[in-house]
């Protein structure tokens, strides 16, 4: 009976292990500054905690340097594993887990209630009016149709301008669009 139950303990913890690193890899993409956590099993002199550089690269014992930026988790624990079993070891097992995240800001200015710099969830994206929200919401003298996201796209600065009442009270909840990292948000007086 014991046995049984150390089992489904043992069981229920692996799967609730894996569903964090299911969701963590699925959706968020490395970025430089973000700190990794490698391990392989059984190999304890594998194990290494590395940052990603600014250029989007880490390295790693016996494989070098290897270019991580916009991969997810599960993709770079399938190259690494690969690199391992191709030269090295026989079924690596490759588990990552990211210890420290790259800052994810985004800037609210303009006729918001607190405007600032407000950081990002690391694993869930961020509209438009989740950032406005942040900063307490609009003013009573916000244009809220004149609503504009700048941000750096192919190094060049672009302009989206939002009507945010199509949002709110037309239901168009397309044109709530996913904030990215650095974008900066400028919701304009109205002068009525």
């Amino acid at each position: 009976m014991k046995t049984y139950v150390f089992f489904r303990f043992f069981f229920a913890l692996i799967f609730l292990s894996s569903s964090l690193i299911f969701a963590q890899s699925t959706e968020y993409k490395l970025q430089a500054t973000d700190v990794l956590k490698i391990t392989v099993h059984e190999q304890p002199d594998l194990s290494t905690q590395t940052r990603v550089t600014a250029d989007g690269n880490i390295t790693f014992p016996l494989i070098g340097t290897l270019y991580v930026k916009g991969l997810t988790v599960q993709e770079l624990e399938n190259s690494i594993k690969e690199l391992l079993e191709k030269d090295y070891l026989v079924n690596a097992q490759v588990l990552i887990f990211i210890e420290e995240y790259h800052p994810r800001q985004v800037s609210v200015l303009g006729e918001v209630k607190n405007p600032g710099k407000y950081d990002m969830p690391d694993e869930k994206e961020t509209t438009l009016l989740e950032a406005i929200a942040m900063a307490g919401g609009f003013t009573k003298d916000a244009n809220v149709n004149t609503t504009r996201i700048m941000r750096m796209e192919d190094g060049e600065k672009k302009t989206i301008i939002i009507p945010v009442k199509d949002i709110t009270q037309k239901g168009q909840k397309e044109k709530d669009i996913v904030i990215r990292p650095g974008d900066v948000i400028f919701v304009p007086e109205s002068f009525f």
